[in-house]
């Protein structure tokens, strides 16, 4: 088990990437969200939040993110791998990082070919959508810059 924690990089990248929302939202896949990419039951239509209140929960849903990658990757890896790591997780969920070929890749320290995983995960509502694109050519290059 790796007691890595996301670095102000990564941190940065998700940020970028999510934008911020302070009013709930249905995303390009129909799920409803608000803050910073912040998902579930609690997000219904209507729903209105502060700045700090999405940071709390960007925080909050990163923490979760952390742990499951912490606890998923049982070879040694880098920073970037952790922070690209982090980020999928984060964007693509918990679920979809542990059945993933990529987390597969990179348990068998195979990281030439988990690197070009991240560019499969394009497709939301059954579409490519350009914004997941951009991100997993993002999270393939710092994973890539570390290896």
């Amino acid at each position: 088990m790796n007691h890595f924690t996301y670095s102000d990089a990564g941190f940065q990248m998700t940020r970028s990437f999510e934008g911020l929302r302070l009013n709930a939202y249905q995303d390009c896949a129909g799920i409803w969200t608000i803050g910073y990419g912040h998902t579930g039951q609690d997000v219904i239509p209507g729903k209105t939040i502060t700045e700090a209140e999405a940071e709390a929960l960007l925080h909050a849903d990163l923490a979760a993110a952390v742990a499951c990658v912490n606890r998923a990757v049982n070879v040694p890896i880098t920073q970037g791998h952790f922070d690209a790591l982090v980020d999928f997780c984060f964007n693509a969920g918990r679920g979809n990082l542990l059945s993933s070929t990529l987390l597969r890749l990179v348990n068998l320290g195979d990281y030439a070919q988990a690197a070009g995983q991240f560019a499969l995960w394009v497709h939301a509502g059954g579409e490519v959508v350009s914004g997941l694109v951009r991100r997993r050519k993002a999270e393939a290059e710092r994973f890539i810059a570390s290896s």
